[in-house]
């Protein structure tokens, strides 16, 4: 699922992310002229992960990304996440 804002509502955005296997819900823009299928409920959860996201940069080595090598870096963001929820569960 692509979860986008208005910026984003394109017919060839839509098209590419039918064909990488995704559904874009975006919120219409005011001129489209056909109607499109958007979820509103769905589109909260674009808060949650941007949240996270930027809860991520918090973390300086995430931020700057020191890292030379992808491998490591991506490592790296899952120790970040589960130090967040701890800090958030207490």
């Amino acid at each position: 699922m692509l979860l986008a804002d208005r910026g984003y509502d394109a017919d060839w955005i839509r098209e590419l992310a039918m064909k990488k296997g995704a559904w874009a819900n975006t919120p219409p823009k005011s001129n489209r002229s056909d109607p499109i299928c958007f979820s509103p409920y769905l589109y909260r959860a674009r808060n949650q992960v941007e949240r996270f996201f930027n809860r991520i940069k918090q973390c300086r080595r995430v931020a700057t990304r020191y890292d030379k090598l992808a491998a490591n870096y991506l490592a790296f963001a899952p120790m970040v996440s589960i130090d967040i929820s701890e800090v958030a569960l207490s």
